[in-house]
Formats: C-alpha cells, sequence, structure tokens
C-alpha cells in the first residue's frame, strides 16, 4: 500500500522587514530556513544549471506525514525538517501560520489547502485524523486506488484546480494501485503583483554573463524605486528585496559582485538565507524576465539529511496513519516546481509527493545604488521570515 503526499505552491508578485509573526511562526521560521539550506546543498549535487523548489511545501507535507510516524522514524524526520521535538509547538506553529496563506485581494491571491485521499475500507488513526482537519486544515475523501487511472485523475485535478493549471499530471497512474492506502495533498497558491512594478516599454535585450566568457542576450526589466537593500563587504554580494503587494510577501535577490561569485555564494548559505538588515535605497534595478521549471527527487536528499527509517520496510514505523493499516513504509517522495518572473509579478508553483507502500533607464540622483543582475543570482520568495520558494538563476 502507498500514502503519497502532494503540497503545491503557485506565487505570482513586487524595505524595512514588516511586523514579526508569533513566536511559534518564528520558531517553525527558523526551521523552514536550515531546512532550506540543507535541500539547496544537496540539489547541487545533480543541478549545475536554474534550480526552483519549495522548501515550505516540501516540510509542510513530510510534517503532516511526521504526524502518523513514530519511535526514530518520526525523531529522524523531525532533525532532518529541523521541527521542534515537541508536536504540540510544530501544531501550533502550523495552525497559525496556514490560515494567514489564505488571501483574496485585486493584487494578491493566496490560498493554501490540504486534502487527504484514503482508499475505501482504510481507517485513519482517530488522532491523526483530528491533527489533519483541525491543524492542517485537511479534507478526507476516500477513493478506490486499485482503480489507479481514475483516481490519479480525481488528484491530479484537484491539484490542478488549486494551483490554476500550473502544475498537471503529479501522478502518475503507475504511481498508485491496490497497495495505495493514502495521498495526503498540500496546495499552496499565490499570485501577487510587484509593489513597484517593471515597466515592460523598459524591457531590452541585454547580455547576462554565466561566466566571463560564456553570455546571452536576455530580456532584462529596469526599473528605479526605492528597495530594502542591503551591501555585505564580506560577502562581496548585494541584496535586494523586492515587494510583492501585500505586507510580508517578497522577493530576496542575493546578487555576487564578481560575475563568477556565485560559488562563494553558495558556500555561504547560511548568510544567504538569514533575514538582512535591509534599509531603503534609491536602486537602479535591471533584472532578467524568466521561467524555471523542475523536479526533484527528494528519496536521496532527506537520506543525505539523515532520513532513513521511513524507507525501510522492515524498520518504518507509520504506525499512527490507520487503524487498519500497519507496516507502512515511504516509497519516493518527488515534487515539482514552477516559477516565471515578468514585469508584473512573479509565479511559481510547487508539488511534492509522498509514496508510502506495505512491506511488499531613469535617473534619480547620484546617490542611486545599481543593482544590475546579469550574471548568475540567487533568489527566494518568503512571507514574513518563512521561505517559500528557492531558487538559482544562471540562464
Amino acid at each position: 500500500m502507498k500514502l503519497t503526499v502532494v503540497t503545491l505552491l503557485f506565487f505570482g508578485a513586487a524595505f524595512a522587514d514588516p511586523p514579526n509573526l508569533d513566536e511559534s511562526i518564528e520558531t517553525l521560521a527558523t526551521g523552514n530556513r536550515l531546512f532550506n539550506t540543507a535541500v539547496y546543498k544537496e540539489t547541487l549535487k545533480t543541478n549545475k544549471g536554474n534550480i526552483i523548489f519549495s522548501p515550505f511545501s516540501a516540510a509542510t507535507v513530510l510534517s503532516l506525514a511526521s504526524e502518523g510516524a513514530k519511535n526514530v522514524t518520526k525523531s529522524e524526520l523531525i532533525e532532518a525538517l529541523h521541527l521542534s521535538a515537541e508536536s504540540e509547538k510544530n501544531q501550533e506553529a502550523f495552525k497559525q501560520l496556514l490560515p494567514k496563506l489564505s488571501i483574496q485581494t485585486p493584487y494578491v491571491s493566496l490560498l493554501s489547502a490540504n486534502k487527504i485521499y484514503a482508499d475505501d475500507g482504510v481507517t485513519l488513526e482517530d488522532a491523526f485524523k483530528k491533527i489533519a482537519v483541525n491543524i492542517y486544515r485537511s479534507d478526507v475523501e476516500n477513493v478506490k486506488f486499485a482503480e489507479n487511472i481514475e483516481a490519479a485523475i480525481r488528484i491530479n485535478r484537484w491539484v490542478e484546480d488549486q494551483t490554476r493549471r500550473k502544475i498537471k499530471n503529479l501522478i502518475e497512474s503507475d504511481e498508485i494501485n491496490a497497495d495505495t492506502v493514502l495521498v495526503l495533498v498540500n496546495a499552496l497558491y499565490l499570485r501577487a503583483d510587484w509593489f513597484h512594478p517593471f515597466t515592460k516599454s523598459s524591457t531590452h535585450p541585454q547580455k547576462f554573463y554565466r561566466t566571463t566568457s560564456d553570455f546571452k542576450e536576455v530580456d532584462m526589466m529596469h526599473n528605479v524605486a526605492l528597495f530594502g537593500y542591503y551591501e555585505n563587504t564580506e560577502l562581496n554580494t548585494r541584496f535586494i528585496n523586492l515587494r510583492f503587494k501585500y505586507e510580508g510577501l517578497s522577493m530576496v535577490i542575493a546578487l555576487h559582485n564578481e560575475i563568477e561569485g556565485i560559488t562563494t555564494l553558495q558556500d555561504n548559505l547560511e548568510e544567504v538565507f538569514k533575514s538582512q538588515p535591509w534599509k531603503p535605497e534609491f536602486v537602479d534595478l535591471k533584472l532578467p524576465k524568466f521561467s524555471i521549471s523542475s523536479s526533484i527527487n527528494f528519496v536521496n536528499i532527506l537520506r543525505a539529511l539523515g532520513v532513513e527509517k521511513i524507507f525501510d520496510e522492515a524498520q518504518a514505523d507509520l504506525s499512527g496513519l490507520s487503524t487498519n493499516r500497519k507496516n507502512l513504509y515511504v516509497s519516493n517522495v518527488v515534487q515539482k516546481a514552477f516559477i516565471n518572473v515578468t514585469e508584473i509579478g512573479s509565479e511559481a508553483a510547487a508539488a511534492s509527493a509522498i509514496m508510502i507502500q506495505t512491506r511488499s533607464g531613469h535617473m534619480i540622483g547620484p546617490n542611486r545604488k545599481i543593482f544590475h543582475a546579469d550574471h548568475p543570482f540567487i533568489f527566494y520568495i518568503k512571507y514574513h521570515d518563512v521561505i517559500l520558494f528557492t531558487g538559482r538563476y544562471t540562464f
């Protein structure tokens, strides 16, 4: 039998940091940042080009699964996610945070939704179901996984609806069968406009340098406005905070001053992803229009982070998920992600899945700062201090 967990994220886009979140969420944000850094480091081992992934998407779905894990299986997962060893603290953080990820304004559309698909005849443990419904705000629906094509269509249709068609065919029909027990899905969608949008007439072809000797032309957007700005002289890096039209939502870009300096950034990711001491500055900003999509298998990443038992048929303990289906283990963890950055804003989407089986040009003045992202940079999208998306653009 299998358990599949899916999380989805979709973004649209825009100096001083907004007010802090509740203490419980701040603790979650700290773990989120550490997990994000660890995943980025592991992703580098197999990906040399553009990167996009959602640490929040993966962490949410894995955290939900951990509510049914016990003993070493649970502790390994909690440690890898950098969550509190006290489940109640994690639950309180998600209980406080998830409702905040539900916004509808003319400029921002943000929604968070969770769903559990359970095979006919499967009974969820009362404690797990209570947490899933009351903490993770999850609905529960029964399906017949033996009818794998129809089951996959139903799940994928829900995923597409939640992500406005940005994530399609997340679950392949051959990934589920009569042994599938549960599919856990978390979907998070965001469309937001930039607080300072770019003017399309200011977008022009310009050289983007992958290295000092390798460059190509890209559509480079241009804007001059008041942004959150910070220069880290020790890291030889400039940071800029691009706000969206909703308090607490922003994209941060880290640009090393040297064309080939992204290696230095990636050797100091803890500094890159921590909260920066923003100062409002007029900035002459150039940023490429870009789209990135990716598919990441999280199994090897999680193994590298010390998660072993959950993948072991003989040793996994997920006995807290179901009253009548025990001896479960995780067979696969995958994520699909997407981002599109334009003059108006950015769009992004991510989906993560866990399979569990049984043992079988403006002039402001002379003091304006220059931030021309014409060589590789790291970016991340955050809600307050919670990192939702992370990526690297190398062209």
